[in-house]
C-alpha cells in the first residue's frame, strides 16, 4: 500500500503564506511516482479540485493559483511541496495530497492522503 501524508496547513491571515508538504511511504515504487502527484482542494459545499499537480515530471497549475503558488518535489524524499503566496480567503479549503497509480492518467483512482486544513482569514 501508499501512505500519503500531509503538513503545514493552518490559519493564515489573507496575504499571507504557508507551505504544504505530502511524504509518500509505503510500496510506493511499485505502485506510484513522485513524478505524478499532486495537490487537489476542497472548499465546503464544493467540489474537489486541482490546485496543482506535476504530470511526468511537468507541473501544471489552477487558474485561480498561478503566478502565486508553487509546486516542488524532493525524488529522494519522496515528498511533495506546495508554496503557497499572497492567500486569498477563496484559497480556504482542506487540500488533499494525491498520486496517481503507474501507468494511469486518472487521480481518482490514485492514492489520497488524509487532508489539511488551510484557512485565510480576511
Amino acid at each position: 500500500q501508499v501512505q500519503l501524508v500531509e503538513s503545514g496547513g493552518g490559519l493564515v491571515q489573507a496575504g499571507g503564506s504557508l507551505r504544504l508538504s505530502c511524504a509518500a511511504s509505503g510500496s510506493i515504487f511499485s505502485r506510484i511516482s513522485i513524478n505524478n502527484m499532486g495537490w487537489y482542494r476542497q472548499a465546503p459545499g464544493k467540489q474537489r479540485e486541482l490546485v496543482a499537480a506535476f504530470t511526468n515530471g511537468s507541473p501544471n497549475y489552477a487558474d485561480s493559483v498561478k503566478d502565486r503558488f508553487t509546486i516542488s518535489r524532493d525524488n529522494a524524499k519522496n515528498t511533495v511541496y506546495l508554496q503557497m503566496n499572497s492567500l486569498k480567503p477563496e484559497d480556504t479549503a482542506v487540500y488533499f495530497c494525491n498520486a496517481k497509480r503507474l501507468f494511469s492518467s486518472d487521480p481518482n483512482q490514485g492514492y489520497w492522503g488524509q487532508g489539511t486544513q488551510v484557512t485565510v482569514s480576511s
